[in-house]
């Protein structure tokens, strides 16, 4: 636990804004509503720094929803990518500028946390979240939200972030549903200098042999990061393909550091992103990029807005004025991040039916290699892509038939 705060002191305090959760999402919030000058109490049931299951990489949406003076602590920066569908067709694309930064979840995750510390917020860590109540004899009054931990400690908040992972406690008391849970299994490889730099800027995506699979490539000095997802339902198969993935790629032989699996959740359309006083975000909220399973620059820029409605919604007297702030949020992530969301799912779609041609179009076709740099690049989105290139949206809804 954290020294900054004794539970004694924490169960007497009222804070402006208790966020659950200190990885990308949580931290952004605590720093979001911290600069806006309020008290804000950041919760984490682990002990930082902690690993986390990521392939870790930064494109230009993260970079720009950084803190000001954050320093990426990168382990690579990417200049080429090579593609493949299934192990075949193999084809190398490179390019002059950056594309994407590759990081280490443990020290990226840390370095969020502190910006917020220095922004003004608390942390405590290795406590855990065993519910929220907004009513009954835990809540001293209709503006506090009451945040129950394991062990029966309350910590009270005039306003909620909940950013505590896919697996949400505070999603669930908000009522987030999900239409798209995915498995993903990676492997941390540590591999000989020989190997390292034969991968150094260089990454693998192939797209593998389930409807919406992929695998990737990730080097990060000596150690390579090697993953791949699929739907959740497959875990059979999705197993057996990261087996053949890794013996493909001549990695076999290496002995994993780490190997771990976890469950993307997208929500669906209609899923509610608040309830009273209680926000969520990040992966809580089931916000990620559908097609590529892409979720740290939607943790870190849906943090930031939940950070920021959070302050408002902790301002507010009367439940008339929280449910005014609670759906500003919610149209701000909308027609940001769901817009993304929509086109993304689009894309799933289209790639689930015709694989070989998205890998077709990125190797041969220099618009979609060229679109591909511009969104890791953050110059555009996905949504943008659409919207400002009319053929791309036409192209897209035929292959969505």
């Amino acid at each position: 636990m954290s020294s900054e705060n004794s539970s004694a002191e924490t169960d007497r305090r009222v804070w402006d804004v208790v966020v659950v959760g200190a990885g990308p999402a949580g931290a952004s919030a605590a720093y979001a509503a911290a600069v806006a000058g309020r008290s804000v109490l950041l919760l984490e049931k682990a002990e930082l720094p902690r690993y986390k299951t990521c392939g870790g990489g930064i494109i230009g949406p993260s970079r720009d929803s950084l803190p000001p003076g954050f320093e990426l602590p990168f382990q690579d920066r990417v200049h080429a990518v090579t593609f493949s569908h299934d192990g075949r067709f193999t084809r190398t694309r490179r390019s002059k500028q950056m594309l994407f930064g590759l990081i280490n979840r443990p020290e990226f995750d840390q370095q969020l946390v502190e910006h917020a510390q220095k922004a003004g917020a608390e942390l405590r860590t290795g406590v855990t979240v065993a519910r929220v109540e907004q009513h009954g004899s835990a809540v001293p009054d209709r503006r506090t939200v009451a945040v129950v931990l394991q062990g029966g400690e309350t910590v009270l908040g005039r306003a909620v972030v909940g950013a505590d992972g896919s697996a949400s406690r505070i999603g669930a008391h908000v009522g987030v549903k999900l239409d798209q849970v995915d498995l993903g299994l990676e492997a941390e490889i540590p591999v000989p200098d020989t190997v390292a730099e034969d991968w150094k800027g260089r990454v693998l995506i192939d797209w593998g042999p389930m409807p919406g699979s992929y695998g990737w490539v990730f080097p990060k000095g000596n150690t390579l990061t090697v993953g791949v997802i699929s739907a959740r339902g497959e875990g059979a198969a999705t197993k057996r393909y990261l087996e053949d993935f890794v013996a493909r790629l001549g990695l076999a032989g290496f002995e994993p550091s780490v190997s771990s699996g976890h469950l993307t959740r997208c929500r669906a359309d209609d899923s509610p992103l608040s309830r009273g006083r209680v926000l969520v975000c990040g992966d809580a909220a089931g916000l990620l990029e559908p097609w590529t399973r892409e979720g740290i620059s939607f943790a870190l820029r849906s943090g930031r807005l939940a950070g920021e409605w959070a302050v408002r919604i902790a301002e507010a007297h009367d439940a008339v004025d929280t449910r005014r702030q609670a759906l500003n949020y919610a149209f701000a992530i909308k027609a940001g991040l769901g817009v993304e969301m929509s086109v993304g799912k689009k894309m799933l779609a289209a790639f689930e039916r015709r694989p070989r041609m998205f890998h077709v179009a990125l190797t041969t076709f220099r618009p979609a290699w060229n679109a591909f740099a511009q969104i890791t690049r953050g110059s555009t989105s996905l949504g943008e892509l659409v919207r400002t290139h009319p053929l791309a949206g036409r192209v897209l809804a035929g292959l969505d038939r």
